[in-house]
């Protein structure tokens, strides 16, 4: 039997409110009607599978390549830019 390969989805929030989902790599805040992709990865996290689960958000349709390619991308770049901001933000204890 041949290994299917996982891929991100389109995610659409169909409340009239906005919804938070707090996943491990990020958080999501998806306002009514938004849609976002989420990563192959970010499908399996446990607070996205609820979400999906009470119906506070909806799958739209499996991401393109091209697009999760593009996600992943962004995501790294965020990654980066967050480590380099970290560099050099220790407290000054100096009085």
């Amino acid at each position: 039997m041949a290994t299917r390969k996982r891929r991100g989805m389109l995610i659409k929030n169909t409340n009239p409110r906005p919804v938070v989902i707090e996943m491990k790599t990020r958080t999501l805040r998806i306002g009514p009607g938004e849609e976002r992709l989420v990563t192959a990865e970010e499908v399996r996290d446990p607070d996205l599978r609820e979400k999906l689960q009470v119906r506070a958000v909806s799958i739209v349709r499996p991401s393109l390549p091209e697009e999760e390619e593009a996600l992943l991308q962004e995501l790294a770049a965020a990654r980066q830019e967050k480590a380099g901001d970290d560099i050099g933000t220790e407290p000054d204890t100096r009085s």
